[in-house]
């Protein structure tokens, strides 16, 4: 999928406090606003756990959930959405429309402003959250 023209204009890649890059708001985002949707590759889940451990070897988590058979690997064909980091405390939510993953304003964001959701992972918790000075919780 690509980045919806809406998209396009509001959210933009920079340099992250939280990890390594992050998407920030261009202009101001009203809540529950669709923001983007999560692009990649759709693959089985036996498919996202080998390139799940690849990904996990460099400390990135790029495989989203869809339902209990697919999921996007934002690594092959992702969108800004991929460069969304985690917080314990996020300003944004996930919506999973069929085969779409949106990513909705929890609240209003304000123009500038890193947006994050809540990785909510299942998987082997081998990276440390840094949403804020002194979270333990492994993603």
């Amino acid at each position: 999928m690509a980045i919806t023209a809406a998209a396009a204009g509001s959210i933009k890649r920079r340099r992250s406090k939280l990890h390594g890059w992050g998407a920030f708001a261009v202009r101001p985002i009203p809540k529950n606003k669709r923001i983007i949707d999560y692009a990649g590759e759709k693959v089985s889940h036996q498919e996202s756990l080998r390139r799940e451990r690849r990904h996990m070897k460099r400390g990135q988590i790029w495989c989203f959930q869809i339902n209990h058979r697919w999921v996007r690997d934002a690594a092959a064909g992702g969108n800004l959405a991929r460069f969304i980091n985690h917080s314990c405390h996020p300003n944004c939510y996930v919506q999973i429309a069929g085969d779409t993953i949106w990513i909705r304003a929890a609240r209003n964001i304000r123009a500038g402003e890193e947006l994050n959701y809540d990785y909510c992972t299942d998987g082997e918790g081998s990276i440390r959250c840094r949403c804020c000075a002194g979270c333990q919780r492994l993603l």
